[in-house]
């Protein structure tokens, strides 16, 4: 039986958004009603005189369907107009969120995660993520009952027609003036999501050779062995295609990673390490930081320390990272998921944006994507997930003492990281050291440790 309420008591919203399986848990209609209700509710009160709008996005996931209209009612109940745009990458939405001067942006995405799954992210009028801090105040606004608009004050909803040339003409602008990308040979994997539309159109449009794959959604093959999250597909296209570039998204394009020429998967650690590389060169970091995650290779922090660029670390999340950037100043951040944030031109990680500043380098360099885009030697790591376990475990005095054990005997340039998913119900387990033989020998026995401690607690 499908449970089809929710505990507005725990805390919805996650490091990134509302997420979760639909029909199951929070991600039902009715949870999108209340939410749309009560942050409707909440940026009415912020918009003074004028009648506030909404803009609402959505990647291709069957339960699309169902949650746009969910929010579209909500929002329109309690006095906001609507805008709608179909499926359009999360970049899209943050951006077009202040283009139109709407006073709230959502997207409607469960980002890399299978398509049984869907998610809301919330963004403010001026495009970035909201805080925990106005998220709380939305949940606590959902445990009360919503003002309702009057009948003649209800708002309206519309399609917005030209949402995908208007971003196309932004991300175009991160690339000089009358630049194109004629001579280079792409393979485009859009992850069957929501970049299946633009990505194509705007790599056609600057002259690039591009063969599209993971472009046909069926409302249920989004990320399925295809995109960011299975990129061995795009990799190996790209080296049967003998194309310049592989570029695989993830179901939201807010993410992206890369191929070279000859099949190799280059990840976000190295484009980051590359960016920061080549701004150093055109004195455009001004002496800022690069701001990475906990899960940020040690390699890439080497590689930054030894060209005397600072290098700190966040929580995981772009918001978190996005946050860092702004109170150092930096201009480039991101994730070894492939999440790129350059804050002259973005306020999130935009896969798109950062396939073309990378296509624009690698054909004004002249070079093979496999001389260009690996600038430091990865650090060894190796990511284990579990899954069905108890995340309060990680709170034991024994669980940390054991933890801390495992970390002093791998030594020099290693780490040991466990930390619970913000997105999914799992634990992950990260190793790194130049040691591989210790990487196999240490996650084994913490993953080990992990499982058995959580069949205790559940006899206990």
């Amino acid at each position: 039986m499908v449970n089809n309420d929710f505990d507005t008591k725990q805390r919805l919203f996650g490091t990134d958004g509302i997420r979760g399986t639909v029909n199951k848990d929070k991600i039902t209609a009715q949870m999108a009603v209340k939410l749309a209700m009560a942050a409707g509710n909440y940026f009415f009160g912020k918009a003074g005189t004028k009648k506030p709008r909404v803009l609402i996005g959505k990647d291709t996931r069957l339960s699309g369907y169902m949650l746009e209209p969910a929010l579209v009612s909500g929002f329109t109940s309690v006095g906001l107009d609507a805008i709608t745009t179909g499926p359009m990458p999360t970049p899209a939405i943050a951006h077009l969120t202040r283009a139109l001067r709407c006073d709230l942006g959502v997207m409607i995405s469960a980002s890399h995660n299978p398509y049984e799954d869907n998610g809301l992210k919330l963004f403010g009028s001026d495009g970035f993520k909201l805080n925990d801090d106005v998220e709380n105040e939305i949940q606590l606004k959902m445990q009360t009952n919503p003002t309702l608009a009057k009948s003649a004050s209800l708002g309206r909803a519309r399609r917005m027609e030209d949402a995908n040339g208007r971003y196309a003409e932004f991300v175009k602008q991160i690339l000089p003036k009358h630049a194109d990308l004629s001579g280079l040979k792409v393979v485009l994997d859009c992850a069957n999501g929501a970049s299946y539309k633009v990505g194509p159109e705007v790599l056609f449009e600057l002259g690039a050779e591009t063969n599209i794959i993971g472009a046909e959604p069926n409302g249920k093959n989004i990320n399925f062995q295809c995109g960011a999250m299975f990129p061995e597909r795009m990799a190996k296209e790209t080296k049967l295609q003998g194309a310049d570039l592989g570029i695989a998204f993830d179901g939201d394009a807010d993410r992206v990673i890369f191929s070279d020429e000859k099949g190799n998967v280059i990840e976000g650690d190295l484009i980051i390490g590359f960016l920061a590389n080549q701004m150093l060169k055109h004195n455009e970091l001004y002496g800022k930081p690069v701001v990475g995650t906990i899960m940020s290779n040690i390699g890439l922090e080497n590689y930054l320390i030894d060209k005397d660029i600072p290098f700190f670390r966040t929580n995981v999340g772009d918001r978190y990272i996005i946050s860092k950037m702004f109170e150092t100043k930096s201009r480039l951040g991101g994730e070894p998921s492939g999440h790129i944030l350059l804050t002259d031109f973005a306020k999130t990680g935009d896969g798109l944006l950062t396939a073309l500043k990378i296509l624009f380098l690698l054909k004004k360099s002249g070079l093979k994507a496999s001389e260009l885009l690996r600038p430091f030697k990865l650090v060894p790591q190796l990511l284990k997930n579990i899954k069905n376990i108890n995340k309060n475990i990680l709170l034991k005095n024994d669980v940390q003492r054991f933890i801390n054990d495992k970390q002093n005997l791998l030594g020099k340039d290693s780490r040991v990281l466990i930390r619970p998913s913000g997105t999914e119900d799992l634990i992950r387990v990260m190793v790194e050291s130049p040691d591989l033989k210790k990487i196999e020998e240490v996650s084994d026995n913490i993953c080990s440790f992990l499982i058995n401690e959580n069949k205790i607690g559940k006899n206990e």
